[in-house]
């Protein structure tokens, strides 16, 4: 089971470590895709591994930044978008729970889109992406203090678990073709990884006032 990260992922850890103590749930190998979620889980006394010796997932539950009509996602709010990518990308179901808020109809504007970069020459990097035809329009930001939030609250570059920067991509109108903005981001020397999950969710659930969807 892949253990995502964030305020969602967060209560599904807890969850699976209830059930796993209970002996409900047995038998279950997770792999976390943060360091958070690792000490939470370890805490929780549940069974961890990696991808070196786990290659392939049966379920991943994780949350999102943003969901679009098409289930094409923003994710790394809280700073882990590559360890989570990594890690969904190897489930053969990939489960994101989020509440309505998160539904937009176009990514972008609703939630700047995180960009994880090698800190050399970064601002560089930053103005390169900038350029880019698919990501026209972007404002790159540089992610200051806490890895775990886009706010501004510390003036130090906020670090990554890799060891990387986080760059933070505003947008006043929706990317018109989502998996031409994250091709060229990926072909970006300096990016080790971005925020758009195109085509990975298997389902969404969407909770709301009126209940589940």
């Amino acid at each position: 089971v892949g253990l995502g990260t964030g305020s969602t992922a967060y209560f599904a850890v807890e969850r699976l470590g209830a059930k796993l103590k209970s002996g409900e749930l047995k038998d279950v190998i997770a792999i976390p895709t943060s360091k958070r979620t690792e000490e939470q889980a370890k805490g929780l006394g549940i069974p961890l591994a990696t991808l070196d010796t786990h290659s392939v997932l049966d379920v991943v539950i994780d949350g999102a930044d943003s969901v679009d009509p098409d289930l094409n996602l923003v994710k790394g709010g809280g700073g882990a978008l590559f360890r989570e990518k990594i890690v969904e990308a190897a489930a053969k179901t990939f489960v994101v729970i989020v509440d309505g808020s998160k539904m937009t109809p176009g990514l972008g504007p609703h939630f700047p889109i995180p960009v994880e970069v090698v800190p050399f020459c970064h601002v560089h990097t930053a103005a390169v992406i900038e350029a880019l035809p698919a990501l026209q329009g972007a404002k790159a930001v540089l992610r200051r203090g806490a890895i775990s939030n886009n706010k501004v609250d510390g003036d130090a570059p906020a670090v990554t678990d890799n060891g990387n920067y986080i760059l933070d991509l505003h947008f006043e109108a929706p990317l018109k073709d989502p998996a031409a903005a994250a091709e060229q981001l990926k072909s970006t020397i300096g990016v080790v990884e971005h925020g758009i999950f195109i085509g990975m969710a298997s389902v969404v659930v969407i909770a709301g006032d009126g209940g589940i969807e």
